[in-house]
C-alpha cells in the first residue's frame, strides 16, 4: 500500500469493477424492458387486427346482401371483400400460433381457428345461395347465412378482442412494475457507488491530494520569489521522491537567483552610464538638427514675401512700354527698400541659425503705428491689383505711436495681407485697420487684417498657429505655415497677442493686441525676456 502504482492501480480496479456492474444491470434492464416492450406491441397488433377483421367481416356481409339483391352488382367487390377477410385471418392465425406455448396462447389460437372455420362455411353458403334463381329466396339465404354466422362467431370474435385487450393491459402494467424495479435498482447502485467511492477516496485518494496541495502551494511560493520553501517528504514513495527533488530544484534556484542579482546589479550600473552618455548625445543631436530645420524653415519663408515684392516690380517695369523717370525712380525705390529689407532679415536668420538657442534680438523703440502699416500695405497694392482686389487701410487719424520693433512688426502685417491674398479664397476686400481699445484694464493698440474669403472653421484655428500646419480653407496646397507661427511669436515678444476671428458678413479677421506704449515701455526694458529657452521653443515649434 505504500507505492502510489498499487494506489492508482486499486482505484482504477474499483472503477472498472463498478463500472462492468453497471454494464450489466443496464444489459438486464434493457432486456427485461424490450421483452416488456415485445409483448406491448405484438398485444397491440393483434388488436388491431381483431378490430380490422371485424370491419372487413362486415364489410363481406354488405357486399353479399347487396349481390344477392341486385344480381347485376359488380362481383368484384364481394371477391375482393372475400380475399381481405382471408388475409386477415390468415395473419391472425400466424400471430395466434407465434404468440408462445402457454394456455392463453393455445386457446387464442383455437379460437383463431374456429373463426377460420366458420368463414370458409360461410362463404360457401352464401356462394350457393348466390346461385339461387328467385330473388327472395336468394335474399333470405344469405341473410340467414350471415345472421347465423353472427351468432356463432360473435362470441368467440368478442371473448378474442377482450382476451387481447386484458394482453395489451398487462404488458403495459409489467412495464411500469419494471421500470419501477429499474428506478429503485438505480439508486441502490448509486448509492453503492457513492458510498465506495467516499471509501476509496478517504483511503487512497485523500492522501495524495493532500501532498500534491502541499506541492502546490509550495510552488506557488517559490514562484512568488520565496526560494527559502522546502517540503516535508513523508513516505519513501514516488511522490516522496518528487518532493525531494524538489527541495534540491529550490535550493539550486536560490544559488542562481543571487548570482542573477549580482548580475542584474552591475548591468544596470552599466546600463545607466551608457543611458546618460546616450542622453546627453542626443540632447546635442537634437539640439544641432533643430537649429539646423528652423534655419532653412525660417529662411524659405521669410524670404519670400520681399522676392516677391522685387519680382513683381520688375515684372511692371518690363512689361512697360516706355518707363517714365519718376515711375523708374519708385521701382528702383521699391526694390532697394525690399532688398534692404531682405538682407537685415537674412542677418537676422543667421544669427538665429548660429544661435543654440534660437532667440532673435528685438529692437524696440517707439514708432508711428499708421506709416508702418501703410508701408506694408503699399507693398502689395501691385499684387491685390493683379488679384482684382480691394486693398485698403483704415484707422485712426491721430497719430498713435507703437513700442516694437518696426521691421518684425511690418513683416508681421505683411505676412498676414500675403495670407489673405493667397489663402482665403475668393476675396474682393481686404481691409488693414488700427484703433486704440479702451476698456477695463489698461488701453491696447488693435491690429486687424480682414478679408471677405470662404473664413476659416474654429475648431482649426488654434492649431493654424503651429510650426508647418495646414488649414483646410488653403487654395494652393499650402497653408500659413511659419507664417502665422512666426507671427504669433514675434506678437508674444512685443507682449501682446494674435488672434483669429469671424469676420463680419463671412470672412476672416487676424487681429493682433498690442500695449498701448504708455502701459508698454516702462515694461519691456530690452523688449525681450530673460528665459533663452522660451525664444527657443516658440521659433521651433510653431
Amino acid at each position: 500500500m505504500r507505492s502510489i502504482r498499487f494506489r492508482l492501480a486499486a482505484l482504477t480496479g474499483a472503477a472498472a469493477f463498478f463500472a462492468v456492474l453497471a454494464a450489466l444491470g443496464v444489459l438486464l434492464a434493457a432486456g427485461a424492458a424490450d421483452r416488456a416492450l415485445e409483448a406491448a406491441i405484438a398485444a397491440q397488433q393483434r388488436l388491431d387486427l381483431l378490430t380490422e377483421m371485424s370491419a372487413r367481416l362486415s364489410e363481406f356481409g354488405l357486399a353479399a346482401v347487396a349481390d344477392a339483391e341486385h344480381p347485376t352488382a359488380d362481383r368484384a367487390r364481394i371477391e375482393e371483400a372475400r380475399s381481405r377477410v382471408s388475409g386477415l385471418l390468415e395473419a391472425a392465425t400466424v400471430r395466434a400460433a407465434s404468440a408462445g406455448p402457454d394456455v392463453v396462447g393455445q386457446a387464442r389460437e383455437r379460437m383463431t381457428a374456429h373463426l377460420r372455420a366458420d368463414f370458409i362455411v360461410l362463404d360457401r353458403q352464401i356462394t350457393t345461395a348466390l346461385a339461387e334463381p328467385d330473388g327472395t329466396r336468394r335474399t333470405d339465404r344469405v341473410r340467414g347465412a350471415l345472421n347465423a354466422f353472427a351468432a356463432a362467431v360473435g362470441p368467440t370474435l368478442s371473448l378474442l378482442v377482450e382476451s387481447e385487450r386484458r394482453g395489451v393491459t398487462a404488458a403495459r402494467e409489467e412495464a411500469l412494475a419494471l421500470s419501477l424495479r429499474l428506478r429503485i435498482g438505480a439508486v441502490a447502485v448509486a448509492v453503492l457507488v457513492l458510498i465506495a467511492a467516499l471509501v476509496l477516496h478517504r483511503a487512497l485518494a485523500r492522501p495524495l491530494l493532500g501532498r500534491l496541495a502541499e506541492i502546490d502551494r509550495a510552488a506557488a511560493a517559490i514562484g512568488h520569489g520565496d526560494l527559502g520553501t522546502r517540503l516535508a517528504i513523508g513516505p519513501r514513495d514516488e511522490l516522496g521522491l518528487l518532493m525531494a527533488r524538489f527541495n534540491r530544484m529550490a535550493a539550486r534556484l536560490g544559488r542562481r537567483e543571487r548570482r542573477v542579482a549580482d548580475d542584474r546589479a552591475m548591468l544596470e550600473k552599466t546600463i545607466s552610464e551608457r543611458t546618460a552618455d546616450l542622453t546627453a548625445a542626443n540632447a546635442r543631436l537634437a539640439a544641432i538638427d533643430a537649429s539646423r530645420r528652423r534655419f532653412f524653415a525660417d529662411v524659405s519663408h521669410e524670404l519670400r514675401t520681399p522676392l516677391t515684392v522685387i519680382i513683381g516690380e520688375c515684372d511692371v517695369t518690363q512689361r512697360a512700354a516706355a518707363i517714365p523717370e519718376d515711375l523708374s525712380r519708385s521701382v528702383l525705390t521699391t526694390i532697394r527698400k525690399r532688398a534692404g529689407g531682405l538682407h537685415r532679415r537674412v542677418e537676422d536668420l543667421l544669427r538665429v541659425a548660429r544661435s543654440e538657442s534660437g532667440e532673435i534680438d528685438l529692437v524696440f523703440q517707439d514708432v508711428l503705428l499708421a506709416p508702418l502699416l501703410a508701408e506694408a500695405v503699399a507693398s502689395f497694392e501691385t499684387p491685390a491689383r493683379r488679384r482684382n482686389v480691394a486693398l485698403r487701410l483704415d484707422g485712426d487719424a491721430r497719430d498713435v505711436l507703437v513700442h516694437a520693433d518696426r521691421e518684425w512688426l511690418r513683416q508681421v502685417v505683411e505676412g498676414l495681407i500675403d495670407n489673405a491674398l493667397r489663402h482665403g479664397g475668393p476675396v474682393r476686400t481686404i481691409v488693414v485697420a488700427h484703433a486704440v481699445v479702451t476698456g477695463e484694464g489698461p488701453p491696447a493698440l488693435r491690429i486687424t487684417v480682414t478679408d471677405d474669403g470662404r473664413g476659416i472653421p474654429s475648431e482649426a484655428r488654434a492649431r493654424l498657429f503651429e510650426r508647418f500646419a495646414r488649414g483646410e480653407r488653403l487654395g494652393d496646397g499650402t497653408g500659413f505655415g511659419l507664417g502665422l507661427a512666426l507671427a504669433e511669436w514675434v506678437v508674444t515678444r512685443h507682449g501682446g497677442r494674435i488672434t483669429l476671428e469671424d469676420a463680419e458678413g463671412g470672412g476672416t479677421r487676424v487681429a493682433i493686441v498690442l500695449p498701448h506704449p504708455a502701459a508698454a515701455i516702462g515694461g519691456q526694458g530690452a523688449g525681450l525676456p530673460t528665459d533663452a529657452g522660451d525664444g527657443a521653443d516658440g521659433l521651433e515649434t510653431r
